[in-house]
């Protein structure tokens, strides 16, 4: 989808990662026998590792806390949940809402490198897209399908985060893999909860996990991962959580994540989170969502969001989306707004978007806006913006 790649004035969006692991002793033999475990839920197909299985003892955060205390040296550790319903891909750090072919294999250690080396320091989720370590590495999540959340441990702690679907085979690279059986949904999100607050909330060493972790908890089916979702974008947390929570809720949550998100473009008190809100509903399918930016292009308080909100109709198009920009280069009382929904004109098909900068430059009173609308006819390099031209100067 276009919009993901074309993130503006925002510090997100997510985004997002998605990983599996495995570890040291070929697998092949045991292939036959993984199949018929991935269709139960339980384990995946690894290659390269030395495979334990292991009961959860107690709870899960004990369990993870045990083995934590005696990963001396790398070690990865992975369970399996039910997948939050629709069509989506990850490819070892990509994210998208489209559907995709099925994943081949991922080299978590291979994977990890590389993320290490094209990351330089910089937590930005725009960056995320780079981080991809061969284009067969795809993960297609839909309905019905598990999640395998992995963990990498090393130095007795939590070092990364990861996601695949059942799917998909996993390369460990020689490292011990220790799969833990029936964990439940409600104690994975509360375990990766407690990894989103201390790295989001919190910033520091841990910011990279807190992404990971906010990433596997929207991948999660069920109530619990809702709530999760819900609870980070409550107006007491950080600006970031609440931004990267919106992100999710547009891009995995349905129809309950749009609802959410209506809530957080009434209520939440920063014009900053409130633009993500309108980027966030702009990659939701359902039709609330565009209800939702009409009005926020139309009523919100800050000149900021609603040229936001304005931006981000234009990537939907469509006759509602066209008509709340014509409203807003008519009646915004901002100069700013108008000119921003002038640019939005631009982002239009060709044959929908040039007749109407030609109108805007002909006819708008007023002159930033004609001038915005003629900057955005030249760059359109179109025959009819030519002939526009030539009447003008040739009066």
């Amino acid at each position: 989808m276009k919009t993901l790649t074309r993130l503006r004035n925002s510090s997100l969006t997510t985004l997002m990662t998605l990983l599996v692991w495995g570890g040291g002793v070929s697998l092949a033999k045991q292939n036959e026998v993984q199949r018929g475990d991935t269709v139960r839920g339980d384990l995946p197909r690894v290659e390269n590792a030395k495979v334990e299985k292991r009961n959860v003892a107690g709870t899960l955060a004990a369990t993870m806390t045990d083995l934590e205390k005696n990963a001396t040296n790398p070690v990865w550790v992975g369970y399996a949940v039910a997948a939050v319903a629709g069509e989506r891909t990850i490819c070892c750090g990509n994210y998208s809402d489209s559907s995709a072919q099925w994943c081949g294999k991922c080299a978590l250690e291979r994977d990890r490198e590389h993320w290490s080396e094209t990351r330089g320091g910089n937590d930005d989720t725009t960056d995320h897209k780079d981080r991809d370590s061969g284009a067969n590495q795809v993960v297609k999540l839909e309905g019905g399908q598990r999640l395998a959340v992995l963990f990498r441990l090393q130095d007795k702690h939590v070092a990364r985060v990861k996601l695949a679907s059942e799917d998909c085979v996993l390369d460990a690279g020689g490292l011990p893999f220790v799969w833990l059986i029936e964990v439940k949904p409600l104690e994975s999100v509360s375990f990766l909860s407690g990894y989103v607050r201390e790295g989001l909330a919190d910033g520091g060493d841990k910011h990279s996990i807190g992404h990971e972790a906010l990433t596997a908890i929207a991948l999660h089916d069920g109530q619990e991962a809702e709530e999760a979702l819900e609870s980070f974008t409550a107006a007491a947390q950080p600006e970031e959580l609440r931004k990267q929570a919106a992100f999710w809720l547009g891009a995995a949550r349905g129809k309950d994540g749009v609802t959410a998100l209506q809530r957080m473009a009434k209520k939440d008190p920063s014009p900053e989170v409130r633009a993500q809100v309108t980027f966030a509903l702009s990659i939701s399918k359902e039709p609330a969502a565009l209800e939702e930016m009409i009005r926020m292009a139309h009523e919100d308080e800050s000149g900021h969001v609603r040229g936001q909100a304005i931006f981000w109709l234009a990537q939907k198009a469509g006759k509602r989306a066209v008509s709340a920009i014509d409203s807003a280069i008519a009646n915004d009382p901002d100069t700013d707004v108008k000119k921003q929904a002038v640019f939005a004109l631009s982002q239009l098909p060709k044959d929908e978007g040039v007749p109407k900068l030609i109108q805007v430059a002909e006819n708008n009173r007023n002159p930033e806006v004609r001038k915005q609308a003629m900057f955005w006819l030249g760059q359109s390099q179109d025959p009819r913006a030519l002939g526009f031209f030539e009447k003008v100067l040739l009066k």
